[in-house]
C-alpha cells in the first residue's frame, strides 16, 4: 500500500511542476510579447539623467544599429529589474566605449565672468585688438 501512495504523491507532484513549468512558459511569452510593445525611449526616458540623451544621440548618429541595440538591451534590463539606478551619460558614454565604439561628442568651452557665460568665442572677440582689451592673454 506504501507503494502505490508513494507512487501516488510522486505523481501529483510531478504534474504540479509540470503546471508550475507551463504557467512560467505562459508568462514569459506573454512578457516578451508586452515586450516588444514598449518603446525602448519612453523606459530610457526616466533613468537616463544628465548628458546621456546627448550621448545617445550621438551614438545613434554615429552608429545607428549598435545604438538601437544598446537602447533595446537597456529598455530590457530596466523593465527586467536587472538596472535599477539612474544612467548618467558618462556611464553610457563609458558603455559604447567599452562596446568599441568610440562616440564623438561636441565639446563647448564656457566662460563664467561676472555672471554671465559666454562661449570662448565670445571671450576671444572681446580681447581681440580691435577693441583695446588685451588684459587676458599674455605673449
Amino acid at each position: 500500500m506504501e507503494d502505490k501512495e508513494l507512487e501516488k504523491l510522486r505523481r501529483r507532484k510531478l504534474l504540479e511542476l509540470k503546471r508550475f513549468l507551463e504557467k512560467k512558459k505562459a508568462e514569459k511569452q506573454v512578457n516578451a510579447r508586452e515586450y516588444r510593445k514598449i518603446d525602448p525611449q519612453d523606459v530610457l526616458k526616466n533613468y537616463f539623467i544628465g548628458r546621456a540623451w546627448e550621448v545617445m544621440k550621438a551614438a545613434r548618429a554615429q552608429y545607428p544599429e549598435a545604438a538601437r541595440y544598446v537602447e533595446k538591451a537597456l529598455a530590457k534590463m530596466i523593465v527586467d529589474g536587472r538596472i535599477r539606478e539612474k544612467i548618467t551619460g558618462e556611464e553610457l558614454y563609458w558603455l559604447f566605449y567599452r562596446l568599441g565604439l568610440k562616440v564623438k561628442l561636441r565639446t563647448r568651452i564656457r566662460i563664467l565672468e561676472d555672471g554671465k557665460v559666454k562661449s570662448i568665442h565670445e571671450k576671444i572677440r572681446e580681447t581681440l585688438p580691435g577693441s583695446g582689451n588685451l588684459s587676458g592673454f599674455r605673449r
